[in-house]
């Protein structure tokens, strides 16, 4: 049926009807189906959320630290490892399809997540993630700074919050 046009392969083992309605979000609606623990994280989560201009080069997803990472080779992904713990704190949906949801982290838990990961992804990028996401409306610096102590980097988020504030 998909040689013959009545099925489109998202990544291996994951299909759609060819007369679906479009996706939003085709790689994050692929990954969602092949790794159904796993939540979109990081810059991906950005992108979501419209809080960067970047596109990463993958799809980056967080899986709970004793688990076993996925094999995922299309879409492309990266795999981040957060602690058991707290890998369910701050998660939301997104409706990658119509119908069809991903699981992602929010905004506040992804400007944390980019502020403990700064080192990694880069300054100017938690930066301004942070500047975007304090000039939308439904800004909430308090659920930030919640899910700032909850992770442990309530001093960095706390300092950064302040520095993009005053601008």
């Amino acid at each position: 049926m998909r040689d013959d046009g009545g099925f489109v392969e998202l990544s291996r083992g994951v299909f759609r009807q060819a007369d679906a309605p479009p996706p939003r979000w085709p790689d994050l609606l692929a990954v969602a189906y092949r790794a159904p623990v796993a939540v979109v994280c990081c810059v991906s989560a950005l992108v979501v959320h419209d809080m960067t201009d970047e596109i990463p080069s993958a799809v980056q997803i967080a899986v709970p630290r004793p688990s076993r990472p996925p094999r995922i080779d299309h879409p492309p992904t990266e795999i981040f490892r957060f602690a058991e713990a707290t890998f369910e704190v701050g998660v939301s949906m997104v409706e990658a399809a119509p119908g069809e949801n991903a699981r992602v982290y929010g905004p506040e838990r992804t400007i944390v997540d980019v502020m403990r990961l700064r080192h990694r992804l880069g300054e100017s990028l938690a930066f301004g993630a942070m500047r975007r996401y304090l000039r939308r409306g439904d800004a909430r610096p308090g659920q930030l700074l919640a899910f700032a102590r909850d992770l442990g980097v309530f001093v960095p988020v706390r300092a950064a919050l302040d520095v993009v504030s005053a601008e």
